[in-house]
């Protein structure tokens, strides 16, 4: 099989939401290359820089307004290799503990609200603090860090006591290490990359409020998925309807009837279980609480 079919596979496969995520990035990063190379060969390096600014997003309120796209294209585009492995391999390490544990569309919904609230938090900063004042009119940011760090804060916030094994270092709670990340921002929100850093600070602020708010109940990526289902909808055929007959079996014993449509568990069984594997870990849940957490992640 080639790489192309290797690369249309992983996005027919339903319930594939990481490896199509980290292609994306990786697709979008060899284009650039390729693109980045042939240019400046025939002397277009402009041209390719041109394309830069309308995949960036800009400090500036005013180029934002006429490029609003680059809110979500920011955070697809990197242009050093450490930084899209660095990001990709955080993506992979922790998109993997969301994944198992929430389901794919709550991964997705991270990664986009993560980026989303680090963009804005880059725009405010350059725009309302004096510090950066100067520097909103020239300042343009490309990179996942912050979807990414949501990624990272969100898994440490649902699974603290999670453990890592780390090179030359040994088990490590996740908890220390998006601390570390986050502190590791902080210290950089003033220096050379000082708006990728505050844009990192406002996804891990989103990871850690998604995931506080789903334990309450609210998901804050309804909105999202709503608007992508519309999307989606428009471009799907709709199957022919069929007439089905739901079956009911009423237990004489207990005087209860049971209905097979309607086996998916409730929000408030879904947070309990939420609330054990944070004060517990996964290991803690029985075999019924598991099957529960993977039936709300597939219905979802």
């Amino acid at each position: 099989m080639s790489i192309f079919e290797d690369i249309k596979d992983a996005f027919r496969r339903p319930n594939n939401t990481l490896k199509q995520l980290i292609l994306i990035n990786v697709i979008v990063f060899v284009a650039l290359i390729v693109l980045k190379t042939v240019l400046f060969l025939v002397g277009s390096s402009g041209v390719y820089n041109s394309l830069m600014r309308f995949v960036a997003l800009h400090a500036s309120p005013i180029t934002f307004i006429t490029r609003p796209w680059t809110l979500i294209t920011y955070f697809f585009t990197h242009e050093g290799f450490l930084h899209i492995i660095f990001n990709m391999l955080n993506l992979y390490w922790f998109g993997q503990l969301i994944r198992e544990y929430l389901g794919d569309k709550k991964l997705l919904s991270l990664y986009m609200l993560g980026g989303v609230a680090g963009g804005i938090l880059y725009m405010l900063s350059y725009n309302f603090i004096p510090y950066f004042a100067d520097r909103a009119a020239f300042s343009v940011m490309i990179g996942a860090s912050a979807s990414v760090l949501a990624t990272v804060v969100a898994a440490a916030t649902l699974l603290p006591n999670y453990t890592f094994n780390l090179i030359l270092i040994g088990p490590v709670r996740i908890k220390y290490i998006a601390a570390f990340l986050v502190i590791l921002s902080i210290s950089g929100a003033v220096g050379d990359n000082a708006g990728g850093n505050i844009a990192h600070l406002g996804g891990a602020f989103l990871g850690w409020l998604y995931i506080k708010q789903l334990q309450r109940g609210t998901d804050l990526g309804r909105p999202l998925h709503a608007v992508l289902n519309f999307f989606t909808g428009l471009f799907t055929r709709r199957p022919k309807l069929k007439v089905t007959h739901r079956q009911t079996v009423t237990t004489a014993s207990r005087g209860a009837t049971m209905n097979y449509a309607s086996n998916k568990p409730s929000q408030t069984e879904i947070d309990l279980i939420l609330d054990k594997i944070s004060s517990s870990g996964y290991e803690s849940l029985s075999k019924e609480e598991k099957q529960k957490l993977f039936q709300a992640s597939q219905k979802e």
